[in-house]
């Protein structure tokens, strides 16, 4: 990821060390603080007009890096504006790791003297962790603990973090990949792709189309304004759109997934304990034969099927109703146009 840029005055804390200001702040580090790593158990952050990047990958220094954007201001007028603007607080209290930049005026002219402030933090894994930035993204990795983090204007990454992990975002995509334990995510205006994790995972977007792949556990996933691509998932998935397709391929457990807008493509490798499907068009399903058999519903405009069953039940052609096999999952598809059905 880029490094993010921002900016910041001198402040006199006694448990940091300050390096000089560098003469390109687009390239290194407006300021640079450092602490000892194993003093820090939390981190709270806030930046209104930057980015936040905050990684478990300290030995035994923490570092706090500080970097600044401004149409091509120099260094001398970027630091005026800082001190006569601005209020930069780095700290280590009790534990805690402090880093904000907040305008002191209320009345600020943004457009004439405001900065894009970034922190760059970097500490040990374990730590608990509380970021806001209102003009901004947010990025996580390598951590575990309990993080809580979120944006007005940016985007949210997310990589190789544990624990509890709660984001949200008003303005941009969410992206993240090899997370576990309990995830909760949502954005009001992008997409959201999320890989290889596993556990508890809430993903709702309103703004934008969901991709999600190597995922196991249980996942709720939901948008209002695009489409949903599901592959190679283990556990529970309940997915759901108001205004796009559906395609999940090769699911292992049990699926509820629902679309008002778009065609349903629907392979599944194993069921655990059901299946259900409903659509305002048309669905496309593929299911094993392997293993004791199913209870299944099939209500459509019309009705194909494909492969050799042992059924039991009626059967015309906008319906099926009774037993495949033994029994054993249940079984529910509704849709007003076709259902495709495919026993493999």
């Amino acid at each position: 990821m880029k490094k993010l840029f921002v900016a910041i005055l001198s402040v006199l804390l006694s448990a940091a060390i300050f390096s000089v200001y560098a003469d390109n702040q687009e390239k290194s580090p407006f300021m640079t603080r450092t602490f000892s790593a194993s003093s820090i158990k939390t981190v709270e952050a806030s930046t209104s007009g930057g980015n936040l990047t905050l990684t478990g990958d300290a030995d035994s220094n923490a570092t706090v890096e500080m970097y600044v954007s401004k149409d091509n201001w120099s260094t001398e007028k970027i630091k005026k504006a800082i001190d006569d603007n601005y209020t930069i607080d780095i700290k280590v209290e009790n534990g805690k790791l402090y880093v904000s930049a907040k305008q002191k005026n209320t009345f600020f002219n943004w457009n004439q003297d405001g900065l894009s402030i970034s922190f760059k933090i970097s500490v040990p894994k374990q730590v608990n962790s509380t970021l806001q930035t209102s003009g901004g993204s947010i990025h996580i990795s390598n951590l575990s603990g309990s993080q809580n983090f979120k944006t007005s204007g940016g985007s949210l990454a997310v990589e190789n973090t544990s624990g509890s992990i709660i984001g949200a975002t008003s303005g941009g995509s969410i992206n993240v990949t090899g997370a576990k334990d309990n995830i909760d995510l949502k954005t009001s205006g992008g997409s959201i792709m999320a890989a290889d994790c596993n556990g508890q995972i809430n993903l709702m977007t309103s703004g934008g189309s969901l991709s999600l792949s190597n995922l196991s556990g249980t996942i709720n996933a939901s948008t209002s304004g695009g489409s949903i691509s599901a592959s190679d998932i283990k556990g529970t998935l309940k997915t759901g759109t108001s205004g796009g397709s559906i395609r999940i391929d090769g699911i292992s457990g049990n699926v509820e997934a629902s679309t008002s807008g778009g065609n349903m493509d629907v392979k599944i490798t194993s069921v655990s304990d059901y299946v259900k499907l409903s659509n305002n068009g048309s669905i496309n399903m593929n299911l094993p034969t392997s293993g004791k058999g199913y209870v299944i519903n099939v209500k459509a405009s019309k009705l194909e099927t494909t492969g050799t069953v042992e059924f039991r039940g009626t059967m015309n052609n906008n319906s099926m109703d009774g037993v495949i096999g033994r029994g054993g999952s249940n079984v529910e598809i509704k849709a007003t146009q076709q259902v495709r059905l495919t026993f493999d």
